[in-house]
Order: C-alpha cells, then structure tokens, then sequence
C-alpha cells in the first residue's frame, strides 16, 4: 500500500460496492437503504498494478451539532483530510443534489486532491448526470460504474500519479540526458566486437578470425550526434549444451547481465549461417528480459542474391518468433562499413517505441475492435468478458486488461 484514497458522497451512491470492487470482495455491507454504512471501513485496494489503502465513509448528509450524523460525518472528515486522494462519488442516475453541491463545496475547503466519479454510468442510464456533474467544478469528471466495472480504467488513470515515486520514474524515461544503455550480443564470430570498433571509429576491442576472443563486456562511453550512448560489446553465446568450461559459462552469465541492464540489444547474425536456433534463443531472450531488439546482419556483402535472402530472413523471424513481429533488420557489413550508418537511426526508433504511452482511449477504442473479432470462449457456462485495457508502465510497454474470470481465460 503506497497511497491512501478515500471513498465519500452522499448515502447510497455507491461508495460501499466501489470499496468492495477495490478490496476484492464483499467486505462492506451494501443495501438500497440509504445509511448502511456508519463507521469508517479501511482495507487494502488494488486496481491493476496499483496497491493502496482505501477508506470506505458514511454518507455525508447535513446534520444537527452533538447528534450521532454529526459524529459520523466527523469520522467521514478525518478520513478525507487524511488522504492522499478523495473520490467524490455521485450518482449519474438521480443528477446533482444541493446535497452534492454542498459536500463539493467543503471538499473544496480541505484543499486535497479531488477525483470526482459519476456512478452507476452502465449503459447510458447515467449521461445526463455526468453532464450535470460538470457543474460542480471538481475537473473532469469520470463515468464509471462500480457494479459492473466499466469506466476502471480511467480510474487507474487518475490514480496512478498518486503512487509514490511515479512522477520521477516517469521523468526519468524522459529525460534526454541520460545515456542510451545499448549492447551487442550474439554467437561467437558474428562480427560483435568488429560492429564496436566501427561504430567508435577506433580498434577500441580486439578482432580476429578465432572465435570467443572477447571474453569479458566491455563498455565504451559513446557520442552519437550529440546523444550519449553506453555501448557494451559482450562475449558470444553458444548453446548452453557446449558451455562446458568454468570460463566460458562466467562469460555468457556476464552477456545475460548486460541484457538485462540494456535498453537496446543488438542481436549480430552472421548472413552466412542467418537465424539458426542459436540466434532464435538468444532472440527470444531479449524480448523476455522486455528489452529493444534490433537485429542486424553481419556479412551481408558476402550474400549473392540480397533481396531472395532478406525476404527469406524475415519470413522465418516472423515465423519463428511472432512475438517479436516489426523488429527491426538492418543488414550491414561491419568490416567494410556498409550499411552501418543505418543501424543507430533504427536503435533510436525502437527506443523511442520502447518508451511510447499510448492514451488509455485509443487503446480501449483498438481493444473493443480486437475483442469484437475475436471474442473469448466460455468459462463454466458465461461468457469470459474482457471489460478494458490501460498501459501501465512503459519500458517495455506493459499492458494490463481487466477480465471477469482471469483464471479462465486461455493462455492463447
């Protein structure tokens, strides 16, 4: 739990199932009779990958001084003004209150954050209410309906800056100052540590015919057009079956270590023996650490017939790898120098891919398509129902959907 968010409003908008849908069950006693709720119910809340403390209140109601409502919307208070967001909850079916109005106004004197949240919006039963709510002057409102779980999304959305540390992660993904964490991999002899030199301009690794020469990573300090770039050469990485000697296996564990540290990895394929299931692995690893791939093709001025070769390359990456369609292939030659110049503006691109946040609605608009062409089976006699999609986290861009049985839904 890194954040508090309180649930307040007034008497049966909601509140009480809103708790429930974030604490995962029926911890709050929930009843069309106005004022079930009394004290101030605490629990842990989750929404996607969001852990927090939330606190379901009494609804807040105008009240005589020394009464028990007066009490109750004490504790309703404290709650309030103790955490780190409140969300103000109305209902979209009944329209804005005086009673809405006037619990508006005094959240307004707490001077905390507000999320304000338009309940039981299923269908379009509650439009003219969200409408309506605009006029409170709490921001944007937000459609949701806590019973049946639309309109979380946006929800998360407006929650997750509230998690600590957040907002400097974020900066941190952007900040153009930052050097560029780039690694080339591959099989021995692919020509890793011959890409470096010509990439740096100066025989900064030692190159030769034998393979397994580069034993250790090497990092080299890089400026590309005015960017900085940590470049690491790295050992080559055999089946694991022939890793037999102690030395050799400290090098591949020390090539998984720059992997997992990169941004970027250039995968280095020799033309000549292109994409065998050495290179497949090493692919496929890379994109389960969620790192950039690249793929570049050494030796390509060796290759007689360029264009039936590449279309054969990249039928059998997208064929082997699906996972991993729209990688990138730069085919060069790192000896000559031919091609070369393409490979940073294709590093760059992905990079930039790698750090993309998409907008929750564009992607529930693609998601909707999706669903629609390929629904989910059924599960224990209902349909599996996969409500909505949000990002939430970039590098890699990691997606979160919110699903009825998520333990029903098929790995596929």
């Amino acid at each position: 739990m890194t954040f508090t968010v309180a649930i307040v409003g007034r008497p049966n908008v909601g509140k009480s199932t809103l708790f429930n849908r974030f604490v995962g069950g029926r911890h709050a006693l929930v009843d069309d009779l106005p004022g079930v709720t009394r004290d101030r119910r605490e629990g842990e809340g989750a929404l996607g990958p969001l852990r927090f403390k939330v606190i379901d209140t009494a609804g807040l109601m105008e009240s005589a001084p020394g009464s028990l409502d007066q009490r109750i919307q004490a504790q309703t208070a404290l709650a309030a003004a103790s955490a780190d967001v409140t969300l103000l909850v109305v209902d979209g079916r009944a329209g804005i209150t005086p009673d809405d109005k006037h619990f508006a106004q005094q959240l307004r004197r707490y001077g905390g954050a507000v999320v304000l949240i338009v309940n039981k919006c299923e269908g379009h039963a509650g439009d003219a209410g969200f409408y309506e709510a605009h006029a409170l002057g709490m921001g944007e409102p937000l459609a949701l309906s806590a019973e049946h779980g639309d309109g979380l999304s946006e929800l998360y959305d407006a929650l997750a800056p509230f998690e600590p540390g957040g907002d400097d992660a974020a900066d941190s993904e952007d900040d153009p100052d930052k050097p560029l964490q780039l690694a080339i991999v591959g099989r021995p002899n692919a020509g890793k540590s011959t890409l470096l030199n010509r990439l740096v301009g100066e025989e900064r690794t030692i190159t030769g015919p034998e393979p397994g020469i580069t034993r250790d990573a090497i990092a080299v300090a890089w400026n590309y057009k005015g960017r900085a770039v940590n470049l690491v050469d790295t050992a080559g990485m055999r089946r694991r079956a022939k890793v037999v000697q102690r030395l050799e296996k400290l090098s591949v564990d020390d090539s998984l270590r720059v992997i997992r540290m990169a941004e970027v990895v250039v995968l280095m394929v020799d033309a000549e023996m292109a994409l065998e299931r050495q290179d497949l692995i090493i692919a496929k690893l890379v994109a389960d650490e969620g790192r950039a791939l690249v793929i570049a093709v050494n030796k390509w001025d060796l290759i007689g017939d360029l264009r039936a070769a590449r279309d054969e390359f990249v039928h059998r990456l997208e064929d082997s790898l699906p996972q991993i369609k729209g990688v990138p292939v730069v085919t060069l030659s790192a000896l000559r120098g031919d091609g070369v110049d393409k490979l940073m503006p294709a590093v760059f691109r992905i990079h930039m891919l790698w750090n993309q946040r998409i907008p929750t609605g564009k992607l529930n608009r693609w998601f909707d398509g999706v669903v629609e062409a390929h629904p989910p089976p059924m599960a224990q006699g209902r349909r599996i129902k996969l409500r909505y999609i949000t990002q939430v986290k970039a590098r890699p861009p990691t997606f979160a959907i919110f699903v009825s049985q998520p333990k029903a839904l098929p790995e596929a």
